[in-house]
Parts: structure tokens; sequence; C-alpha cells
């Protein structure tokens, strides 16, 4: 039953492997068998055909799902739900559980609306197909936001993407990483994970502070940015057959650029030419924490002319990001002891060069509105984004409201939920996300709770408007200028703090 996704297992921490144990909900990687032996286990494929399809026509009207991975254990979960939830029964509800990509509003609205539909406009049903055009709007955008061709519609909701873990063969051998720089091969997970003795993964409760000194000078404005785990829900995964390519780990994401580097199909590769056999290269969760691309940490001062110095954990390619955003920015790399880094994921190096000129700006305006900020972001590649941010005494954001120019839409409900989530992961970064490495480089925060990134309740409501565009103008992305701009807006709503993230306050 390939809708019941391994995200942590055996943190049960994320929440994709949530199913029904007698009609309550239960996280099946910490769930011994014989704790349901005798009893009815259900998973979202069982789930009675009413009320999965009305999950389903609510999450694909209010795009409460990107990638899917995570969607099958959330339905499952709210499935159990009496009728009439409000949005406070469902938000407490996502408490169990992790989405990386739409930043949560998405989804608490369309729960409320499947399971109080008098709030919510009934949606088109999955049985429904939409036109063709529609669908390829839908697509076109997702896949302009996300960075790679992306599917959209029920199947996606119902976990169906395509993830290299639910594809490979029967039969397959598997290998995890063995943590000495080799990969442990066995017939199953389990016996492969037994061969290298994983344990389940911690919290160390260790301090989140910026790797990077900030350079000695006479600075208006400097920023020093901590370690940051992506976060992205599907583990890295890649089954490849004896001379064969190997699957694709991205399946229907782009992990915001993170997996661009992965490890998993040349392993894949390798190990089924060695084997004779097809195998799956997996990682767990505490492996694609320890071996995946962070974005790469700086440490800047710039003067008021926009003039100044970045240093940076030296990464290919970041320079030259940069330079596209700051140009009066000196960028120093720097070797720095901790995980690999890469200039792939989201809008690394020119979304903080972006974000110290904003910063600047702000500073030549003259203070704002106590709590209240609002920035214009440009990405390089094109799009523009416009958002205000409110904070509350505590330091946390209270209200999101952002202004995107994007073009032609292609389809306006991906496009809010691709701005929606860019604006979560962008509050995150500045305020509460942080992942601590020790003296050795290696990460300590082995847990998904233990990044910092904000859960359903403490997410603010994201007001997504969209600029009208000329006739006839092409459709760009503005995800990424939507993550730069909420969070230089969040920055400087909060005073323009000298460290991210600003806040390990927040709840965990």
């Amino acid at each position: 039953m390939t809708s019941v996704k391994d995200g942590c297992s055996p943190q049960g921490q994320c929440g994709c492997c949530t199913v029904l144990v007698d009609g309550k909900p239960r996280v099946a990687c910490v769930t011994p068998l014989r704790r349901v032996a005798g009893r009815s286990v259900t998973t979202v494929d069982g789930l009675p055909a009413g009320r999965r399809d009305a999950l389903v026509d609510a999450f694909v009207a209010h795009g409460a799902s990107q990638c899917g991975f995570c969607t099958p254990g959330i339905l499952c979960r709210l499935a159990a739900h009496e009728d009439g939830a409000d949005v406070v029964a469902v938000e407490a509800s996502l408490l169990a559980h992790l989405c990386r990509c739409t930043g949560w509003r998405t989804v608490v609205d369309a729960g409320v609306a499947a399971l109080d539909p008098s709030r919510s406009p009934a949606a088109p049903g999955p049985g429904s197909p939409a036109p063709t055009a529609v669908v390829d709007g839908a697509e076109r955008r997702a896949a302009m936001e996300g960075g790679v061709a992306q599917q959209v519609g029920a199947d996606v909701v119902l976990g169906r993407g395509g993830f290299s873990a639910d594809t490979a063969p029967r039969g397959a051998l598997v290998a995890v990483p063995d943590g000495a720089g080799d990969w442990a091969v066995a017939a199953t997970l389990q016996a492969a994970r037994a061969l290298v003795g994983k344990v389940q993964g911690r919290r160390s409760g260790q301090r989140v502070h910026p790797p990077i000194e900030v350079p000695a000078g006479e600075w208006a404005l400097t920023l020093a940015t901590s370690w940051v785990e992506p976060g992205y829900l599907e583990p890295d995964a890649s089954w490849c057959e004896p001379g064969g390519e190997p699957s694709s780990p991205l399946a229907n994401g782009g992990a915001f650029g993170a997996k661009s580097d992965s490890p998993a199909p040349a392993a894949a590769r390798m190990l089924a030419d060695r084997h004779g056999a097809t195998v799956l290269a997996v990682l767990s969760r505490e492996d694609v924490v320890r071996l995946g691309a962070k974005r790469p940490p700086v440490a800047a001062g710039v003067r008021a002319d926009g003039t100044g110095v970045l240093r940076v954990a030296r990464t290919p390619g970041i320079a030259e990001a940069v330079a596209s955003a700051g140009p009066g920015l000196v960028v120093q790399e720097v070797d720095v002891i901790g995980p690999p880094t890469s200039a792939q994921v989201r809008a690394a190096g020119w979304a903080e060069a972006a974000v110290l000129l904003a910063g600047l700006r702000a500073m030549r305006d003259g203070p704002p509105p106590a709590g209240r900020a609002t920035a214009t972001v440009s990405a390089p590649a094109g799009g523009t984004a416009e958002a205000t941010v409110t904070v509350n005494p505590e330091g946390l954001a209270t209200a999101v409201e952002v202004t995107v120019f994007a073009g032609a839409a292609l389809d306006e409900v991906v496009l809010r939920s691709y701005v929606t989530g860019a604006a979560h992961m962008a509050l995150g970064w500045v305020t509460t996300e942080g992942l601590a490495v020790d003296d050795d480089g290696v990460p300590e925060d082995l847990t998904i709770r233990s990044w910092g990134i904000l859960r359903a309740r403490d997410t603010p409501p994201v007001a997504v408007h969209l600029a009208q565009a000329p006739a006839g103008a092409p459709a760009v992305a503005v995800s990424d200028a939507t993550f730069a701009a909420v969070a230089a807006a969040t920055w400087i709503a909060l005073g323009l703090p000298p460290a991210w993230p600003t806040s390990r306050g927040a709840p965990r």
C-alpha cells in the first residue's frame, strides 16, 4: 500500500505514514504490529468513498497538495474528524504532521471546507476531468515554480506522484548509507538498516548560531545566517537496473533545489551493476540531514551605498548568485566545517543579497510602523513580489500579505499555493529555523521537530494578490521572489536584528 509514506521512520514525527486503526489515527512507523492484531487498519485507499472524495476535492480546489508525499497521511487524520470541524480543530490535528510545500494555510482551508462544506463552495470531483488546457496551465505553473515537471490533481493528493521508493520493482535489493562512505545492501529495507545499526534520530538541544563571523568594517547593516535544513518530506531514493538509468529522486517535487546533487541515483546505478540486480538506494531521515545539501550560511556587512562584503561557505556558483542581486557586494568564500552546501537550494545567495539591500532601503526611508514592514524584491530570472509582514512582541509573524507580478497566472490556485508555501519557508528562515552542527561539522539535530519549521497553528494567514498582467505578458516564476520579499519584510519588521534565526522561543 504505497499511499503510506516513510518520511522519518522510526521517529514518528512527520505524519506521512498515518493510518486509521479501528477508525483512530495512528502513526504506523512507531506502532508495533502486535498492537493491531485483530484490529482494522485503514489507509487513505480504504476510506469511505464519500469522505475520501470530499477531502480530495477540497485539496485540489485549494491547492493544498504540491508534491503529495505528506497528503495521504493528512487525509487519514482529517477523515477521522466529525463533520463540522473548525479551523482550530483542523490546526490541532495537523500538529502531528509536517508539510513543507504548501505553507499550511491551504491545507487548513481545504480541511475546513471538506469537513464543513457550508463554509466553502463545492469543488469539482476528482472523477470530473478538467479541460486539458486547465490541467496544462496548472502543471506549467507548478513546474515553473517548483523547478521540475510536476503533476497536479487528485492522484497527487492520494500520494500517487511516482516516488522512487513506491515504483521500485518488487524484489529489488535495498541499499542504505553505511556511515563510512559506502552502502549496505540487503533484501529488505529493515535488513539493510539492521546491517548498519540504524538508530532513531535525536534532537540535540544545542544552540543554533551562525558559523561565519561578520567581516570587520564600518557597516550600516550586518547579517549572519545559520545552518538550516531544507526539510523536504520525501527522503532521497532512486532505483536502477543493471546497465540502466537510475530513477529520479525528484519524483513529483524539486525539494527546493536541495536534491540537485543527491547521492542516491549514482549509488543505485553503481550497486545495480555490482550486484547484477535491481537496487533501490534510499536515505533515512537522519541520512538526509547528514548528507543532504544545505543552504550556504553567510555573514555580511554593507555600507549605506549598497557596497560591502559578503562572506559565504565555499560553494560552486554561489558568488555568481550573490552578484546577480548584489553587484556591489564583494564575495569572500570561506571554508566552513559542516554539511554539504549547494547554490541550487531555493534562491541561495541572491536572496541574502536582496534582503540586505531591502534592509538598507528601509533604513533610508525611515523607521517603519512598529512591528510592520513592506519589502519588494525582483528575482534575477524575472518575477517580482511585494510583501507586507506584521510581527508580534514575541517576534513571530501574525499576518502576511503578498502581491506578485507573475505575468500570465496560468492557474491561480496553483500559483497561490506556491506563493503561500514560499512565504511560510521565509518566515521560518528568519525567525525560527536552525540546525545545530557540532565542532566537527556534523549535524546534531536529526529529528524533524528539531529544525524549528513553523507548524500550521503558528503560521499566520497569508493573503495573496495577483497583479494584473499586461495582455500577452509571459508567465514568470514568483515563488523565489516571494521567499526573498517575505524574508526581507519580516527582518525589517523585527528591527533588522543581526543574526538569524531571530527567535528560538517559538513552539516546536
